[in-house]
C-alpha cells in the first residue's frame, strides 16, 4: 500500500463488480446475428457466450475478446462499456 492508502477504504475491486456492461446482445441484434451463429464462428460455446452476454462473466480471455471482435467487426470498446451509475 502507498502512504496515502487508508486501510478503512474498501477494495477497488468491490466497487467495480457489475460496473462493466457487455453489449454483445446489442451488437448481435445490429448485425442480425444469433448467439448460436457467433458460437459457431468463434469456436466458443453457446453457454460461455451467454454468460458473457448476460453480464455474468467475471473474466474474459484476450483470445476470446479478439475472436468475438473479429467476428462482429468491432473494437473491444464497442463490446464493453463502463456503467457510470455504479
Amino acid at each position: 500500500m502507498s502512504p496515502t492508502d487508508s486501510s478503512n477504504d474498501p477494495p477497488v475491486i468491490a466497487e467495480t463488480v457489475g460496473a462493466v456492461h457487455c453489449r454483445l446482445d446489442e451488437l448481435l441484434t445490429e448485425r442480425g446475428m444469433t448467439l448460436t451463429r457467433l458460437s459457431e464462428m468463434v469456436g466458443i460455446s453457446f453457454v460461455n457466450l451467454s454468460v458473457l452476454k448476460n453480464d455474468r462473466a467475471r473474466a474474459v480471455r484476450f483470445s476470446t475478446l479478439a475472436a468475438i471482435c473479429r467476428a462482429l467487426k468491432c473494437e473491444v470498446g464497442d463490446l464493453f462499456v463502463v456503467n457510470s451509475a455504479r
